[in-house]
């Protein structure tokens, strides 16, 4: 077997069918349409500054960031890729200020597919790796043009999620709700082979991440957990942490996959109108779904992210996320009595009016 006995994607999504015999096939094959994107994207990125060019365009989008051009090309390479097989009702992407209508000509199906084309683009300059995130939920009337508001549901509603990741290797990251499977593009037969099975986040860590460059607007939570783990050994953890930050959510997320570790982007007050920084339903929600899948725990610090109702296409949100018992201790301490004031090991005595040593 050309593959060294490893089932390829359509091999494990045909096993994932035969185990649902009412299944239409109809998930496989808009799984399949996603994942010849992630082939057309990754070629893209891995042509670099011979490639497009690598600076901004001009254009901002929806979320008020300036669009590179393989930002552009890549959303075009996500809706050209499933727009056309009748097994989508409507799409929304990060680079999308409403929600995509199909061609007249394209029959309307059964999904709706959400993405985030290029995670971390304003890694390209420095070749970073960067990586496109997906979601797909069940339209609420199949056969017709979605409206906005079937969009808005809850994580606990996607039947699929995943991620490709454009790095050393390019590698496609999925959940079809039974586990976390990774699988690496193998380039001489340009099929997306199986090599991770059943990914498992392990439950403890010694290893945190976090743009510490925002602690000024951290809630005493946060502050308080990131003190504790910056103590090191002689601090009330009484073990020494490393701190990591990639600023590209699908590179933080395959590292917690695949080690351990915890993601922090939480709410903070830098900008009092946003309740976070990251989008709910195209980034959190789905690698919220990767990670539960996989033993971790996904949260905003008092609510699971899963259970979140949306509120609009492109809501913000705090989100935290990886090894369970951290996961669940920064949620204690988000639980505690509201805290005013306490002992910060590397800052003194915090509070709301003064700040003393």
């Amino acid at each position: 077997m050309p593959t060294g006995g490893r089932p390829t994607l359509t091999q494990f999504l045909i096993e994932q069918r035969r185990r649902h015999p009412g299944a239409t096939g109809d998930l496989n094959a808009l799984i399949t349409d996603v994942s010849l994107a992630c082939k057309a994207i990754s070629r893209k990125v891995a042509l670099g500054a011979l490639g497009l060019p690598i600076g901004g365009t001009g254009n901002v989008n929806v979320q008020g960031e300036e669009q590179k051009p393989l930002d552009i090309e890549s959303n075009e390479l996500f809706i050209r890729s499933a727009e056309w097989d009748g097994h989508v009702a409507g799409m929304v992407s990060e680079e999308m200020d409403e929600a995509d209508t199909l061609p007249p000509q394209y029959p309307r199906g059964k999904y709706l597919l959400l993405f985030d084309p290029l995670d971390g683009s304003s890694n390209i300059d420095v070749n970073v790796s960067v990586g496109s995130i997906f979601s797909v939920l069940r339209a609420a009337t199949p056969g017709e043009d979605a409206k906005p508001e079937d969009f808005l549901q809850p994580g606990t509603e996607q039947v699929c999620a995943g991620y490709a990741i454009y790095g050393p290797s390019t590698m496609l990251v999925l959940t079809l709700g039974s586990g976390t499977h990774a699988f690496t593009l193998e380039p001489m037969l340009g099929e997306w082979v199986l090599s991770h099975r059943n990914l498992k986040v392990p439950p403890t860590t010694r290893e945190f991440a976090i743009n510490a460059s925002n602690s000024r607007f951290w809630e005493p939570a946060v502050k308080r957990y990131v003190d504790e783990c910056m103590a090191g050994s002689t601090g009330p953890r009484g073990v020494d942490f490393n701190m990591r930050w990639i600023a590209s959510l699908v590179a933080e997320t395959h590292r917690i996959l695949m080690r351990g570790g915890v993601f922090m982007y939480p709410r903070d007050n830098k900008d009092p109108t946003r309740n976070g920084r990251l989008r709910l339903l195209y980034e959190a929600n789905p690698i919220s779904m990767l990670i539960e899948q996989a033993g971790g725990r996904a949260t905003t610090g008092r609510t699971r992210i899963l259970e979140v109702k949306p509120d609009s296409l492109h809501q913000r949100i705090g989100f935290i996320f990886g090894s369970a018992e951290e996961v669940s201790r920064i949620e204690g301490y988000h639980a505690d009595e509201p805290l005013d004031s306490y002992k910060s090991p590397l800052f003194g005595r915090r509070g709301l009016f003064a700040t003393t040593s």
